[in-house]
């Protein structure tokens, strides 16, 4: 069940990151993780994206820390079911670790990745400056405000489901810059978007996970859900949009820096569309912390179909 506004918390995410050992079949370890809600026929690409993050740092014991993930996703997957992760030891070295993690849920593969971890060492250091002029988050208004005056139904898809599930069901109060994409796209058509992103409250402890460890699988979650808008909002189409079908296809992020304060305070993810051709579409982003340092980048391509019986 979608939590309304006024019960809106983080513990969807930390729901996602809850695995249960089980015998492996194929590799080394394995898991299992169930999917949360959501009001659309398959499950979100980021529970699998997070639930396979946690799953090969589970495996990780020597300290290391994740720095890159390189996911495909295969196969739709069903909402509040039970995925299977099995994760191979593929190398452990000195400096590096690598795992390959594949999930499965009736028996079919249904998303792969490759997994790096770093020791890390003391190095030159460079990051790209947080754009300039982007309002405070305070000033912006959430989801929730934003969707408060929308009616479900009319001329859009937006049901009262989904529109709970905007406002309050996805663990993150998000503001955008410009406006939302739920239900129209304000403004000219624009490749660029920004928006800050904070739990709605403190991130729960995880079994077998670290803070450090649940921050950067939280972080992985996140990133999701809206790594596509930028490419919607230059095509003219609103998320809510009769007919419009997407579909996470691959997806890699690495992560740069630590969150020093973890995630509970806010965060900008600037977002660019970097490309849309043959009904793919592909967006890239990056994490700052309040105060200017960049954390991770996502390139994330995706199916857009802005009609159901597209080719």
């Amino acid at each position: 069940m979608t939590p309304t506004v006024e019960h809106a918390t983080s513990a969807v995410v930390t729901a996602a990151l809850e695995l249960t050992e089980a015998e492996p079949v194929i590799f080394d370890l394995a898991f299992t993780a169930v999917t949360q809600p959501c009001p659309w026929p398959k499950a979100y690409g980021g529970d699998m994206v997070a639930q396979a993050a946690a799953a090969a740092m589970r495996s990780v014991t020597d300290g290391k820390t994740m720095h890159s993930m390189h996911s495909y996703f295969l196969r739709p997957v069903d909402i509040g079911a039970e995925v299977r992760y099995e994760v191979e030891l593929l190398r452990d070295g000195r400096g590096y670790s690598t795992r390959q993690v594949r999930g499965f849920q009736h028996g079919k593969p249904v998303y792969v990745c490759l997994v790096g971890f770093a020791a890390g060492e003391v190095a030159a250091e460079h990051e790209p400056e947080q754009p300039l002029g982007v309002p405070e988050p305070e000033s912006l208004p959430s989801s929730a405000a934003y969707l408060e005056p929308v009616e479900p139904g009319g001329d859009t898809m937006m049901t009262e489901e989904s529109k709970a599930y905007w406002s309050g069901g996805r663990s993150f109060d998000m503001r955008h810059v410009p406006g939302p994409i739920y239900v129209r796209i304000e403004g000219e058509p624009t490749t660029q978007q920004a928006l800050w992103v904070k739990p709605f409250d403190a991130l729960r402890p995880v079994p077998g996970l670290t803070d450090e460890q649940r921050d950067l699988a939280a972080l992985a979650y996140v990133c999701d859900y809206t790594i596509l808008e930028p490419v919607l909002r230059v095509l003219g189409l609103p998320w809510a949009q009769h007919g419009l079908v997407t579909a996470s296809l691959d997806h890699a992020m690495w992560f740069h820096r630590i969150p020093p304060a973890g995630l509970d305070g806010w965060l900008l993810y600037t977002q660019e569309a970097e490309s849309a051709s043959a009904g793919r579409g592909l967006g890239r982003g990056r994490f700052f912390t309040r105060d200017g340092h960049h954390l991770a980048t996502v390139l994330q391509e995706g199916m857009i179909r802005p009609h159901k019986g597209a080719r």
